[in-house]
């Protein structure tokens, strides 16, 4: 059964960006699925897709017969590989040729960022069981969309990454929460390297729970349809992480947990420029730590400050107010930061010769970084400030 909000579809017209399909469960229940269907572009996500998304899961919280929901990608290489970065440097190249100013006069990132974030916290919250299958590969927005769901799941295939200091942001979408909360200051390491992390990382790193293997993908949706769900959210719950872990294994330990204490002493204290200089010292053979390294030394010098600053001033926000303060931080990225830039050197004229500003870390400093925290709307007006700080999230 189709979802409501999708419209007929004629033999010419593109096929929608989210499919969304509703299987018959016990009980008289039912499952929604919700794929992402933009393969080609390793379901990058638009703003059409989190528009869609996001209606779609609010339809579905308030229907009583959906038991359960579940969130994957279409093909075999991504389950979302970030953002639409596209669409964004259009409208940041728009917004320079009107001449910038205010940061709100970025329509195209000021929408985009408001919905994504939404999205993401409605995720977050979500009432119902919410299955993500983070299937290959899954970064920025894509991280975003499953790290705030209650039954994440990694296969083989799995690769998770926050890569955004390679294009001038910074590990936004409640990043700079999320990586406050990995073992051993690998959080930070994480978002000033952009290393991928495997299956076993990723549920060591608190990014997600099972690892079931990719083939076994059809039977759980298979079973998901068997089960006799009761419609009691936390009843289901339980029920559905018994059935996934009945469908997983083990996975052998990556260089993530392998090297935790060294990553704890190259992350240690709260001086940026010590922490980046032991990082980028890392020699020797092994491949994870000196890929790591090297992009670093490649990143942006701004995006490794404002990473740094955010996660210092998440460890004591909510996730609505670190999700409010990364609104404006991303904001004042496509206005003044290095994110235009890094797309471009990455996706459009694709040199990979980006030229940073500031270019140096000496240079982008506590004191350059400030601005980037100060709001243009009234106290009380910020675009995301009716986000229900008092709801519960999942760990």
């Amino acid at each position: 059964m189709n979802a409501s909000i999708q419209p007929a579809i004629s033999e010419t017209a593109a096929p929608s960006p989210v499919l969304f399909e509703q299987r018959a469960a016990g009980n008289g229940r039912r499952i929604g699925i919700a794929t992402l269907n933009a393969a080609a572009t390793l379901n990058g996500l638009s703003l059409q897709m989190a528009e869609l998304l996001d209606e779609q899961l609010r339809l579905w919280a308030e229907d009583d017969a959906i038991a359960l929901v579940v969130l994957q990608g279409a093909g075999e290489k991504a389950f979302c590989a970030g953002g639409d970065l596209h669409g964004l440097y259009r409208g940041m190249r728009e917004y320079q040729a009107g001449g910038g100013g205010d940061i709100r006069n970025n329509h195209q990132a000021s929408e985009f960022f408001r919905t994504e974030y939404r999205l993401d916290y409605r995720i977050h919250r979500y009432p119902k069981p919410l299955l993500c299958w983070g299937h290959g590969i899954v970064m920025g927005g894509g991280i975003g969309l499953m790290a705030g769901a209650s039954h994440r799941v990694v296969s083989e295939r799995s690769r998770l990454a926050f890569p955004e200091i390679t294009v001038g942001l910074y590990p936004d979408v409640g990043g700079s929460w999320l990586l406050n909360r990995v073992p051993a200051r690998a959080g930070l390491f994480l978002a000033l390297t952009g290393a991928p992390l495997n299956a076993s990382d990723a549920i060591y790193a608190g990014l997600a729970d099972h690892h079931v293997p990719e083939a076994r993908r059809a039977a759980v949706l298979t079973q998901l349809s068997d089960e006799a769900w009761s419609g009691e959210a936390e009843m289901d719950r339980q029920r559905l992480t018994a059935l996934l872990q009945a469908h997983g294994e083990p996975a052998p330990a990556g260089p993530l947990r392998q090297h935790a204490a060294l990553i704890e002493r190259l992350c240690d204290g709260e001086d940026l420029a010590s922490i980046v200089a032991r990082i980028q010292a890392l020699d020797g053979d092994d491949a994870w730590l000196t890929g790591a390294a090297k992009t670093l030394a490649a990143g942006a010098p701004g995006s490794a400050r404002l990473g740094f600053e955010l996660q210092q001033r998440a460890a004591e926000l909510s996730l609505a107010d670190t999700f409010r303060v990364e609104y404006l931080v991303s904001l004042q990225c496509a206005a003044h930061g290095d994110f235009a830039e890094g797309i471009r050197a990455l996706l459009i004229d694709k040199d990979r010769t980006p030229r940073w500003n500031p270019p140096t870390l000496e240079l982008a400093s506590a004191g350059w970084a400030a601005p980037f925290f100060i709001a243009p709307w009234p106290h009380g007006e910020h675009p995301l400030s009716d986000l229900d700080v008092s709801t519960q999230v999942h760990a």
